[in-house]
């Protein structure tokens, strides 16, 4: 053998090594070894697989195992290399298996599930999975583990109210609120400070609009709605009231669902600008137009951000039928971020720009946030506001 053979062979054997050390799955003679991922590459993984959902309509199950019970104490190496081996004989090659919360939860992402029913994957997953960890660990100590499932994507169609969102889907939002505790913070303090200042210097303002809407219609001066906050939380929204009281919400439910749709006049039209509002609204009061077009009716929400349901800058908050109208990439801005007064879409579109560029504007500013991006949104919110385009 000469040199240069032995340094190759060395060189092979020092990978394969390499590669084996980050097997955590004993091959056990007749199941071929698999990776048992750490808990940020499960949650990358958990991550790309609910963008290929979305993308290819397909939907897939997260199966969480809790082994706090019984993974203390002296045994508790061997029974981890137990659990591993269960995992990997009750899934298949192409199931993901790793650490969601490391030592504490183990995950399953169970993909390609063909269209099969939710309670028939759920009994199937669950049958396997208790065979397995009895034959692995015993009867008496598998008992004590706990299985839990969560399917992306989620069904919204037979809840009326509770819309929120399940958050063990998204462990990354988790890891990145907890990153941004700081930030948050001073997020936070600007909110508090911004709106209650805000609240006592446009004192007057509110007590001249609440005038003017109580001399033209009949009603209250406000309207309350309820509305979608972070997560799908279900927040009342305060508006000053600029439609009749005697309105059906049907007409505003049909147009939202054919613009989220792209299928609004002017939605598929080169150059055109379709409003994400109703023009000319018949359901409009006369001093309603006014309020709307500059912006004046959203006011009354800086109590809903003093309060905490919302923020200076964030996202518009969903209606909760506009919300069953989304395609399944379009709720990602309902999760990633508290809903605001103004948004980065606010002034760099306003109600002119097509729903999809809207949702890409607030995925945009969730992803690129800061501190620094939410003054500029505020700076730059009274130009747009002045200048009313898009805005009825």
């Amino acid at each position: 053998m000469t040199p240069m053979e032995f340094k190759a062979r060395q060189v092979t054997a020092k990978k394969r090594q390499e590669a084996r050390s980050h097997l955590s799955v004993f091959n056990m003679g007749n199941v071929p070894a698999r990776m048992l991922l750490n808990e940020d590459a499960f949650a990358s993984m958990l991550y790309l697989e609910r963008r290929r959902a979305e993308r290819a309509q397909n939907h897939f199950v997260l199966v969480l195992v809790d082994i706090r019970k019984i993974v203390e104490g002296k045994q508790r190496e061997r029974m981890i290399r137990g659990l591993t081996w269960a995992l990997t004989e009750a899934t298949r090659e192409t199931d993901i298996i790793g650490w969601y919360l490391e030592n504490d939860l183990m995950g399953v992402i169970g993909t390609a599930l063909n269209g099969a029913s939710k309670k028939i994957i759920e009994a199937r997953f669950y049958s396997k999975l208790c065979h397995s960890f009895a034959a692995a660990l015993g009867i008496e100590r598998s008992s004590s583990i706990k299985i839990s499932f969560h399917f992306f994507p989620e069904d919204y169609h037979d809840r009326e109210y509770n819309l929120s969102v399940n958050m063990a889907l998204y462990p990354e939002i988790n890891k990145r609120d907890n990153a941004n505790r700081v930030s948050q913070a001073v997020k936070r303090c600007i909110d508090v400070i911004g709106s209650g200042a805000a609240l006592v210097l446009l004192s007057p303002l509110f007590a001249a609009i609440a005038l003017g809407i109580k001399i033209t219609s009949k009603g209250p001066i406000l309207f309350k709605q309820k509305r979608l906050g972070q997560g799908g939380k279900s927040i009342t929204v305060l508006k000053f009231r600029s439609m009749r009281t005697d309105c059906d919400a049907k007409i505003h439910k049909q147009y939202v669902e054919k613009f989220i749709a792209g299928q609004t006049e002017g939605a598929n039209e080169k150059g055109s600008k379709p409003l994400f509002k109703i023009q000319n609204d018949p359901r409009i009061t006369p001093i309603g137009h006014f309020i709307r077009k500059t912006s004046l009716d959203e006011l009354p929400q800086f109590w809903n951000v003093l309060r905490g349901d919302m923020s200076l800058v964030g996202p518009r908050p969903a209606i909760a039928y506009e919300f069953r109208a989304y395609k399944q990439w379009h709720r990602r801005r309902v999760l990633e971020i508290k809903p605001g007064i103004t948004g980065l879409w606010q002034v760099e579109g306003r109600s002119r720009i097509r729903f999809d560029e809207m949702v890409r504007l607030d995925l945009k500013y969730a992803r690129i946030w800061s501190i620094w991006l939410d003054l500029k949104i505020l700076l730059r919110t009274p130009a747009a506001v002045f200048s009313g385009d898009g805005a009825q």
